[in-house]
């Protein structure tokens, strides 16, 4: 079995002091392949840096909705001049947070982001958090021609169809290995295995067990265990229909 982490914040100091070690403990764990998102205009250059160290980690880059008050147009822009110069996995991370204010401007920024992906043909990463009734509309009006991946899914089986629907995949992460994210884990359950990857988020939403700490890619196989648990698939099967849509999605180009 191999897998593929499709979120995954390598340039955050969390991780990167220790990248020689980590990249050697993720292949004796088969993680093989890691999607690493870009955050702001500023990060985008270590992002890429980053990406550069090796040739299992692939950049992505995009404007975050918890910094989208510092952006300004000439950061599109530049986004612009990225896409056309490098050669990058995905456009993101990008989205709408629902907890944090100035909905207006996180989705002009959603919006012309899109856009982006569009015309440079790249999926989407997408952040969201008490967001859904802001992005689905969104999505629904542009229709993304590529997809890409809801971030870090927790929402209801009905929403999860909706995103699907449109042609997205859902993040798998570490809020399935929760008891109390019944919603998300029932959710989980019973949703088609072809729009399902998985991610860490690392060093954010550390998994069940391990509160208090930084998260890290290592965790996929947990999350990947506890996703054994919740689906009647077998492990092997599971792996590689996952890793299948990884490909799909991400690879094809």
């Amino acid at each position: 079995m191999q897998f593929t982490d499709t979120h995954c914040h390598l340039d955050f100091i969390e991780l990167n002091q220790h990248m020689p070690a980590l990249f050697s403990q993720c292949q004796n764990q088969n993680i093989h392949r890691i999607i690493v998102p870009g955050i702001t205009a500023k990060r985008w250059p270590r992002v890429l840096s980053v990406c550069e160290q090796s040739s299992q980690l692939f950049p992505a880059l995009g404007l975050h909705p918890w910094w989208i008050n510092k952006a300004t147009e000439a950061d599109l822009a530049l986004l612009e001049d990225y896409l056309k110069s490098q050669k990058l996995i995905a456009l993101g991370e990008i989205g709408i947070d629902g907890g944090i204010d100035n909905i207006e401007k996180q989705s002009h920024y959603f919006v012309e982001q899109l856009k982006l992906a569009d015309k440079y043909q790249l999926p989407t990463l997408i952040h969201h958090r008490k967001s859904h009734q802001h992005i689905l509309p969104i999505l629904k009006q542009l229709r993304p021609a590529k997809g890409g991946i809801i971030h870090a899914f927790s929402g209801s089986y009905q929403q999860a169809i909706q995103y699907i629907d449109l042609g997205f995949k859902l993040g798998i992460g570490g809020t399935i290995t929760y008891e109390r994210a019944k919603k998300t884990i029932n959710a989980v359950k019973r949703l088609p295995l072809e729009s399902l990857v998985l991610e860490t988020d690392a060093p954010a939403m550390p998994i069940d067990g391990f509160q208090g700490q930084d998260n890290s890619p290592l965790r996929l196989t947990n999350v990947f265990q506890c996703l054994s648990r919740i689906r009647s698939e077998p492990a092997e099967q599971l792996a590689e229909q996952i890793e299948y849509n990884v490909n799909q999605l991400l690879f094809q180009g």
